[in-house]
């Protein structure tokens, strides 16, 4: 069954109005995006901000009719812009994202496979892991970086933290390498789901604690990374420094290379680190925690 969709821009007005007058004429869904490319990278705590720019898409059934919609919208919101029409064709949306992605490697042995795709090669450590709400699946430089690393240190029963863990990835993939035991902490509800989520799909766990606590133990952990931004890193580095064993790693990335002296800065107190892989102008941190 085709659908019909229609299209808006509204730059920076709020997006409710637009929302309820097109549900009321009747539409299956609306979708707001950003109409600039304009990502908000760094939210605080509890807020969910919207773009600067954004673009509102609701689909209607096929039979739906185009000129009583654009009448009715230009009656009721007559300051919005004029939007426009296309025909949806029908497809089966839950496998769709799939024609986008591909199984990834990182490093020598470590993949990502979405959807049941197969990995190459008889050594393989494979990761099964969809693209989901919430962030982390390997397609991004820092992700990318930190899976590198993982892959090439020895893990084997040693304990990690992965400090705010979207999907659970990097704390998986630490288990599927070995690790024998991993903390995964975010402060994001749909995360926690995710990575629970995405640990049972992989068999892993059992060695998992997932948690919003964001409290750390004092030398709790072998290996700590924290993919983040260099913001939160900064003023963390003394609650995470302090959650390192000595002799232990700090994994540090979502950072701009740019902000990379200002983070080393932050945790050189604690740990000898330097900047220690850079992809797509995103850095990478790597530390060994001095003893105290």
């Amino acid at each position: 069954m085709p659908f019909l969709q229609y299209t808006v821009d509204i730059g920076r007005s709020p997006p409710e109005p637009v929302e309820d007058a097109l549900f009321d004429l009747g539409a299956l869904s609306v979708t707001l995006v950003d109409a600039a490319d304009d990502p908000v990278l760094e939210p605080a705590p509890g807020e969910t901000p919207l773009w600067p720019t954004i673009r509102v898409k609701a689909l209607f059934p096929g039979e739906a009719d185009r000129r009583r919609i654009a009448a009715s919208m230009a009656d009721r919101l007559p300051d919005a812009r004029e939007g426009h029409f296309e025909s949806i064709v029908d497809k089966a949306w839950e496998r769709e994202w799939l024609k986008d992605f591909r199984p990834m490697r990182f490093g020598r042995r470590l993949w990502i496979c979405p959807g049941g795709m197969p990995s190459a090669g008889p050594d393989a450590v494979r990761i099964e892991l969809d693209p989901g709400l919430a962030f982390g699946t390997g397609t991004h430089p820092t992700t990318a970086m930190c899976l590198d690393w993982l892959d090439g240190h020895e893990l084997r029963d040693r304990d990690v933290i992965d400090y705010g863990c979207g999907s659970g990835i990097l704390a998986i993939a630490a288990l599927k390498l070995g690790a024998a035991r991993a903390l995964a902490i975010d402060i994001d509800p749909q995360a926690l789901i995710a990575t629970r989520e995405n640990a049972a799909r992989n068999g892993v766990e059992t060695g998992l604690e997932v948690t919003g606590d964001r409290g750390l133990a004092p030398a709790s952990t072998d290996v700590l990374l924290a993919n983040i931004l260099a913001g939160p890193l900064n003023e963390l580095a003394p609650r995470l420094s302090a959650a390192v064993r000595p002799g232990g790693d700090v994994v540090l990335s979502g950072i701009l290379v740019e902000q990379a002296e200002t983070v080393t800065a932050a945790y050189r107190p604690w740990f000898d680190i330097a900047l220690a892989a850079t992809r797509d102008g995103w850095g990478l941190l790597h530390g060994r925690r001095r003893a105290d």
